[in-house]
């Protein structure tokens, strides 16, 4: 195969907008409008189908080998913190720390803890009661509670391993899943203070009242885990896989201790560790709901799973079509380094709506050009995935799902989403690449 450059870019082109096309306007399954792409520009810069067919089932297996089980752990642990309450303990217990008065505050914290192992929509869901009620008895706005915990929740769920755009991204691109999970905290934190300032900022003159709202009220009957037992499954996996990426930093010589972390911080065995610990602070079980917990927790990840194989499988016929060596021939992109990353990254959320396909797909099409990008050293990988996640941010608008389930649990409307929560999603996502930029100055 001989493809020209116009022709790799013009069928690259074509396979974007198949994949935006059909995922934001006929709302096809993103499984399949991937799929469709491998075999577009596969076929159309001069590969033969049987190869096409090949390198898929390659690429798909192999972002499966790396992720696959990450993704179904992680899934099941955020699904049995939301049934056993632990997630509405969090909040009460940081409420109490914070003040009535600083509500916006307890839920952007709350959001953020939260979203570590929870789906950004999963969480708002669950967490939306208390929204109205935190509203009502601090007396402020209700676009100020919900937006200060919509946007600390995606911040996470953005930049933040095991959620699955980011997760695959890391496969794709090739990134140590531990170092990805500290420097994306560390880069969510201003991102999610970015939109915690802006949404007290703009939601302030919106409706305050609540008193037609219906207000949670936590079921006192019910066998909630204890403040403890509701952030360990959180924090434990989390400091395991950053804690194995520090000591494997050091290479210093494999000792008892440090070959012990170096088994629990893998992060397969770390979630493992958040769902047994998870599973004995909560005593409410019983052998029906872990049944159900455990067949949702599987098909939710399988849904999620298929979407990431199919971006794998993407990456590595781009990648068989030399789209790299043909790109830094014939444009500049070395002067762009981590920009290029993000842009692509940001107008392919823009475009089609959801954080995990933008991802996807830009780390797909980014994976062979990270040579002319200048971006081939272990610090170069990390910050081009960074520079998606905070790309994955902006702009969240109407084509966007989580945006919809903002605005139907809050009872917030389109103007009011727009104005604060939209501008927001842009505000984080500058906030988030500008920290990238910085942190590219000393690693």
């Amino acid at each position: 195969m001989t493809a020209s450059f116009l022709q790799i870019l013009m069928f690259l082109l074509i396979g974007i907008a198949i994949i935006v096309l059909l995922t934001a306007k006929f709302k096809v399954h993103a499984f399949f409008a991937l799929l469709l792409a491998c075999f577009i520009v596969g076929i159309g810069v001069g590969l033969p189908v049987s190869d096409v067919i090949t390198i898929s089932k390659d690429g798909f297996g192999n972002i499966m080998k790396s992720l696959g089980l990450i993704i179904i752990l992680g899934t099941t642990l955020g699904i049995i913190l939301d049934h056993s309450g632990s997630t509405k303990v969090m909040a009460n217990y940081i409420l109490k720390k914070t003040g009535e008065r600083n509500s916006s505050l307890a839920m952007s914290i709350t959001g953020f803890i939260v979203g570590l192992p929870i789906f950004c929509d999963s969480g708002y869901i669950v967490l939306s009661g208390l929204t109205r009620s935190f509203a009502r008895r601090a007396g402020i706005s209700i676009t100020i509670i919900s937006v200060s915990l919509a946007t600390s929740l995606y911040a996470v769920h953005c930049m933040v391993p095991p959620h699955p755009g980011v997760s695959a991204a890391a496969g794709i691109i090739g990134v140590d899943l531990g170092k990805l999970i500290i420097y994306g905290i560390v880069i969510a934190i201003p991102a999610t203070i970015s939109g915690y300032l802006w949404a007290n900022f703009a939601g302030k003159n919106t409706i305050t009242s609540t008193e037609n709202e219906n207000v949670f009220v936590e079921d006192e009957n019910k066998n909630l885990p204890s403040v403890l037992g509701s952030f360990l499954p959180v924090i434990i996996p989390v400091f395991l896989i950053a804690f194995r990426s520090f000591i494997q930093f050091q290479k210093k010589s494999d000792t008892g201790w440090r070959h012990l972390f170096n088994i629990t911080g893998d992060p397969v065995i770390a979630l493992s560790i958040g769902i047994f610990i998870a599973f004995i602070c909560y005593h409410g079980w019983n052998k029906n709901d872990v049944a159900i917990l455990l067949k949702d927790a599987a098909e939710k990840a399988g849904g999620i799973l298929v979407i990431i194989g199919a971006g794998g499988a993407f990456g590595a016929v781009l990648s068989a079509t030399k789209i790299g060596q043909q790109f830094s021939q014939s444009l500049p992109l070395g002067s762009l380094g981590i920009l290029f990353p993000f842009l692509l990254t940001f107008i392919l959320k823009t475009a089609q709506g959801s954080s995990t396909v933008a991802i996807i797909t830009a780390a797909s099409i980014l994976q062979p050009l990270l040579p002319a990008l200048g971006l081939t050293s272990d610090q170069g990988h990390l910050l081009c995935v960074l520079s998606m996640g905070a790309g994955s941010m902006m702009i969240s608008h109407t084509n966007d799902a989580y945006f919809w389930v903002i605005s139907k649990f809050s009872g917030l409307e389109m103007n009011t989403m727009l104005k604060v929560y939209s501008i927001a999603t842009l505000l984080m996502g500058i906030t988030a690449f500008t920290m990238v930029y910085i942190l590219s100055l000393f690693i």
